[in-house]
């Protein structure tokens, strides 16, 4: 009995994926808001109803997208952000980091970058809920430096913010880029170096 019920959990979650894969490739050419559940079962080859199996909705779909898109890059900020000595080569490490997820994962940061502001409001505050877990992850191994002395909670949480608004930015730089030539794309890195620095070189005053 437990070796049937594994193969059945098996495939069902082997239709899970095939369903949120489909997903993701129709929402290469369309927001959420426009995406059909038939048009995703129709692409996996399962019966409209199969869908019901697994997501309440396309809604629902999509908020098990951001955690798919999203989820896995937490451990990658923790270590980026608490393994570098110092913070130039902290800043270094998040452009790398960024650069490779986008050319790992086009479809995924796309989808971020299109939901976002998009028109289903679950996705939105299912992105909004992880992009401030990376700011409190972020602001918890700012807080460990010496220059955070003196900081008020607020403040590290406002800056850590605006590093992870800028990750973002880059993301989207680096999506819009995948054709680019690597001259371009190095231009890229070094204007998100810059950017980032400057809101470092910020952190150095804020107390001023």
């Amino acid at each position: 009995m437990s070796h049937t019920f594994g193969i059945r959990q098996a495939q069902k979650q082997k239709t899970r994926q095939a369903l949120l894969d489909a997903a993701l490739g129709l929402l290469e050419e369309q927001s959420l808001s426009s995406l059909g559940l038939r048009e995703v079962t129709r692409a996996v080859g399962v019966a409209p109803t199969a869908f019901y199996r697994h997501f309440r909705s396309t809604a629902d779909l999509g908020v098990a997208l951001v955690e798919e898109a999203l989820g896995s890059l937490h451990p990658m900020i923790r270590t980026t952000v608490t393994t570098a000595d110092t913070s130039e080569e902290r800043i270094t490490r998040a452009v790398e980091l960024i650069a490779g997820h986008v050319d790992a994962q086009p479809a995924h940061v796309r989808f971020i970058a299109r939901e976002r502001h998009g028109g289903v409001q679950p996705v939105r505050e299912a992105i909004r809920e992880q992009l401030g877990r990376f700011a409190e992850e972020v602001k918890t191994e700012l807080a460990k430096d010496t220059e955070a002395e003196g900081w008020s909670d607020d403040d590290l949480l406002m800056l850590s913010h605006l590093y992870v608004d800028q990750m973002l930015i880059t993301a989207s730089l680096f999506l819009e880029s995948l054709e680019a030539s690597p001259e371009e794309r190095e231009r890229i890195s070094r204007r998100a170096t810059h950017q980032m620095r400057l809101i470092s070189i910020g952190r150095h005053h804020w107390l001023d």
